[in-house]
């Protein structure tokens, strides 16, 4: 009898370990190891997205995963423009560490309208730097870059087992139909493929190439980075929309439809394959929107400035078990954060002996905060970003996107200081999202507050502060230049 009973209590204990075990699974990304499927856009401005407010492109798919995770409203790059926000993002540091401060090292804009000799610092990521990409690889990770890169001329030393696409080029190395050259992984695919299409798919194959262990795949795709090359097959669509009274360029809706129709295709082989509740799914930008096609209002600004339109980014996160569907968070974080966020997500070690300027977002994708107090984000760039022709409404002065400057946000507030001329903007970005109204003379005790900050924390991180004057520089010219180019504008 002792022995039926035991036989029947064993039974029973196997069942419910079985039980549990059947839960557990159904439940898989509360486990360890979830993959993680980065979806990292280029030039896509704040409300490019459906989502976001946009009236004329359409992203379903990415609106889809964005009502199943948490958005942040106030998520930023470290950087307006591509090569910085992409080692700002690989390194977790802000840009004096990494010394990457523009795209190229030579000046740009015209020399007699710039007064200061320009920081020219570095145009390669330096690989003693350990990116989360080497954390994650060093975890037990399967790890693949896939479009994008812009750092180097090969991201594989750089903690990736697979490179598609990625190179030390800015964009589609012969805009986004083949011919791609001798582009590593963009060969081999029909006569009207579009390279975008062509990511996607590989993605998909990395996916099913790796389904049993954990991986992290990094979709850096060139769109929507110049050239504005459309999508064939989805002219007639847009070039029958009526224009919306944010966003109308017709090329620009067919290359943001791209994206969002190769995300739907991952998704799906994700949920063809049982690995969607096991994997986290993060969405951003590199830096605001290309200013001649796309608008971020109610925000200042685009690619290249430092006011809100060329820094504030999208961004989400999806977790399943883990975040909260339908989540948003206000609190002000920055691309920065996301590499001790993905660290701890796939249980990798932060690197020893090198600086991490990023905090985890895990205890607001948990709930378990919803701020994180009076944590001051900054933003260095000690050189010139030329205009772009025929755009100069949301800038300091129509000849430069932006001159040597440095930002602090704290709180709403946010403080730009210019090197050149000493000049000081203050915002308070709760009542004026738009930058509208300098305040640094009317709040003298604010400003001096949030420039002793940036101060102390430039002299922390050893920023350079442009000082040389420039001898080419000329003060007629540059006087003559606005002027023409304001009169211009006013006929």
């Amino acid at each position: 009898m002792r022995s039926t009973h035991n036989t029947l209590g064993v039974v029973v204990a196997l069942l419910v370990v079985a039980t549990m075990a059947w839960s557990g699974a159904g439940r898989a990304v509360a486990g360890d190891r979830p993959n993680i499927l980065f979806i990292f856009l280029d030039d896509f401005g704040w409300r490019d997205t459906t989502y976001m407010g946009s009236d004329f492109y359409e992203t379903p798919n990415i609106d889809r995963l964005a009502s199943q995770g948490m958005v942040f409203s106030d998520a930023y790059s470290a950087a307006a423009n591509c090569a910085p926000a992409r080692a700002c993002l690989l390194s977790g540091q802000y840009t004096p560490r990494h010394e990457i401060y523009n795209v190229g090292t030579g000046p740009r804009g015209k020399a007699e309208y710039r007064r200061l000799i320009h920081v020219p610092g570095t145009d390669t990521l330096d690989p003693k730097i350990r990116t989360w990409a080497h954390q994650v690889h060093d975890a037990g990770y399967v790890t693949g870059t896939f479009g994008k890169w812009h750092l180097s001329d090969d991201p594989l030393p750089y903690g990736f087992d697979v490179n598609v696409g990625g190179s030390h080029a800015g964009g589609p190395p012969h805009g986004y139909y083949p011919p791609n050259g001798n582009v590593p992984g963009l060969g081999n695919v029909a006569k009207d493929e579009y390279v975008t299409d062509t990511l996607s798919n590989r993605v998909i194959d990395f996916i099913r190439d790796n389904k049993d262990k954990p991986w992290l795949a990094y979709l850096t795709h060139f769109a929507v980075h110049t050239p504005l090359d459309p999508k064939k097959d989805l002219l007639p669509k847009y070039q029958a929309k009526k224009p919306g009274t944010l966003h109308h360029h017709v090329a620009m809706a067919t290359m943001i439809q791209a994206v969002d129709d190769g995300v739907g295709r991952i998704v799906a082989a994700l949920d063809e394959l049982g690995l969607t509740d096991n994997t986290v799914i993060i969405f951003t930008s590199d830096n605001g929107g290309y200013g001649p096609a796309t608008d971020m209002a109610p925000l200042k600004g685009y690619k290249g400035t430092y006011y809100e339109g060329g820094i504030r980014e999208p961004f989400f996160i999806k977790w399943p078990g883990v975040v909260k569907p339908g989540t948003k968070s206000a609190e002000p974080v920055i691309n920065v954060d996301l590499y001790p966020t993905i660290c701890e997500i796939t249980g990798a070690k932060l690197p020893t002996g090198q600086p991490v300027d990023g905090v985890s977002l895990l205890p607001l994708l948990k709930g378990e905060k919803k701020t994180f107090g009076d944590r001051p984000l900054f933003w260095h760039f000690p050189a010139y970003l030329q205009s772009y022709s025929g755009v100069t409404d949301e800038q300091r002065d129509p000849l430069f996107r932006s001159r040597p400057c440095s930002a602090i946000r704290l709180g709403d507030w946010k403080l730009i200081q210019y090197f050149e001329d000493g000049k000081l903007e203050l915002f308070n970005l709760k009542d004026d999202i738009g930058e509208a109204n300098d305040l640094s003379l009317s709040n003298p005790a604010k400003t001096k507050d949030l420039l002793s900050r940036l101060q102390a924390w430039q002299r922390d991180v050893h920023a350079p502060i442009p000082t040389t004057p420039n001898p080419k520089f000329d003060a007629a010219a540059e006087k003559a230049a606005i002027e023409k180019m304001l009169n211009k504008k006013g006929k």
